[in-house]
């Protein structure tokens, strides 16, 4: 179960790198590809240039949390990891200001209910049940990719 968990947890980090490594890519070298050029067609949140940074750093602490959270469940620490999905995913009255404040209401009812699904991450860990907290944490990404998919900044 330990080599699964790590294997998770290695998994998510390549995730998340080549998520920055291509959002870098994009600021230094625009949408031009050398060998193939897709249209990005997903929904633009024409946030303003302050309000995407905010956005963008609060989802890099999700992906944070996230990867704490795998790595204490590797270390038999549910109750830790618990409360990390609690503050960090969950959906805290700042998380929930937040939230209300995006026009597009898709996008709110998709942060809503990631945030939802981060408590209920939370209370699945607070079981100490590797299975129920996976199935748990497995929604909460869900979450994540459709949105990702879906929209972008």
């Amino acid at each position: 179960m330990k080599k699964f968990l790590i294997t998770v947890s290695t998994l998510i980090g390549f995730t998340g790198l080549n998520a920055a490594f291509a959002a870098d890519e994009m600021m230094h070298h625009g949408n031009h590809h050398h060998e193939m050029s897709v249209e990005d067609t997903r929904t633009s949140l024409e946030l303003p240039p302050e309000m995407k940074q905010h956005q963008l750093s609060n989802m890099r602490e999700h992906v944070e949390a996230i990867k704490s959270i795998v790595g204490l469940m590797a270390e038999n620490k549910f109750e830790d990891a618990s409360k990390i999905a609690h503050i960090k995913l969950g959906l805290t009255p700042e998380m929930q200001s937040m939230c209300s404040m995006f026009d597009n209401e898709n996008f709110k009812k998709l942060g809503f209910a990631f945030h939802k699904s981060g408590d209920d991450l939370g209370d699945a860990l607070h079981t100490k049940d590797v299975k129920t907290s996976l199935r748990a944490l497995n929604k909460t990404m869900e979450y994540c990719v459709t949105c990702h998919a879906t929209y972008r900044q």
